[in-house]
């Protein structure tokens, strides 16, 4: 059989409203989430039995893999086993705060409802989704959309003028800790000097409240913001969810001089990415 190649998208918050804390111990969020054109590769070819492959060596591969974890709910909702070779193709930097395992896995469950000829609806998907991870659910749905609760309602919305959007993408070579961006996000201090308000875009507004928890933790992504502002032809800039990544919204045309100065004035090992909203 061929090989089929499934493109798994990285998100970007565009806006993350933490709007308290629940009784079952999570927050309650409101964000308007987005697709991007980078994306990780997953190539499927029909096997004796199952496996996953990586070449980037710090992704787990074991039972643990948000990939493996689709695979077997798939195999427990269609009572068989699904034997496919998957390799995984890096694209999107691991602990980035871009979604790139949760969209490994949501391509996979995709995929095999292809492959496997289920049949399952969106609305099925999104439900198997959430069993792998809150944020797991958006990528099934393949546009723009709002979460609520914990993540897990997801509303599938169009926003004008958005998709097209031309953005840069830098990471310090450093991730940031879900769990401890949201546990000091309700009474995290500012930092004397970062503007931490609502960004006003032609398509709408972006702002993000993890950015004071995080901040305050990791100084150097508050640096970046404040680096990105003050650059020539940079719209607006932002940390992406809880981090690492920073987004600046500019033409791709003046990225690339952005990208060689923070390169010289702000840390030479940056990761640096330009992209567009899908």
């Amino acid at each position: 059989m061929h090989q089929e190649i499934r493109r798994a998208p990285a998100k970007i918050n565009l806006t993350l409203n933490v709007l308290g804390k629940r009784a079952d111990g999570f927050h309650e969020l409101e964000s308007l989430i987005a697709s991007l054109d980078l994306c990780d590769l997953l190539h499927f070819k029909k096997s004796d039995m199952f496996s996953l492959s990586c070449e980037t060596h710090d992704i787990p591969l074991d039972e643990t893999n948000l990939i493996t974890r689709a695979v077997r709910l798939f195999e427990r909702e269609m009572s068989r086993a699904c034997s496919w070779r998957i390799i995984l193709e890096k694209k999107i930097p691991h602990g980035a705060g871009m979604g790139g395992g949760s969209s490994d896995a949501a391509t996979t469950l995709l995929a095999l409802n292809d492959l496997e000829d289920a049949g399952f609806s969106s609305g099925k998907l999104a439900r198997l989704a959430a069993e792998i991870g809150s944020d797991v659910p958006f990528f099934i749905y393949q546009q723009s959309c709002m979460i609520r609760g914990r993540g897990e309602l997801v509303e599938p919305i169009s926003v004008e003028g958005l998709a097209g959007t031309q953005i840069l993408l830098m990471k310090p070579s450093f991730g940031v800790s879900t769990p401890d961006a949201y546990k000091n996000c309700l009474n995290a201090e500012s930092i004397d000097g970062i503007d931490y308000a609502a960004q006003n875009l032609p398509w709408g507004k972006i702002v993000n409240d993890l950015e004071k928890p995080v901040f305050y933790k990791h100084r150097f992504l508050a640096e970046m913001k404040v680096w990105l502002l003050a650059q020539p032809k940079v719209e607006a800039a932002m940390m992406s969810g809880s981090g690492s990544t920073m987004i600046a919204f500019l033409d791709h045309q003046h990225a690339d001089a952005v990208i060689e100065r923070a390169h010289t004035e702000l840390d030479p090992s940056l990761w640096a990415c330009k992209s567009t909203i899908l």
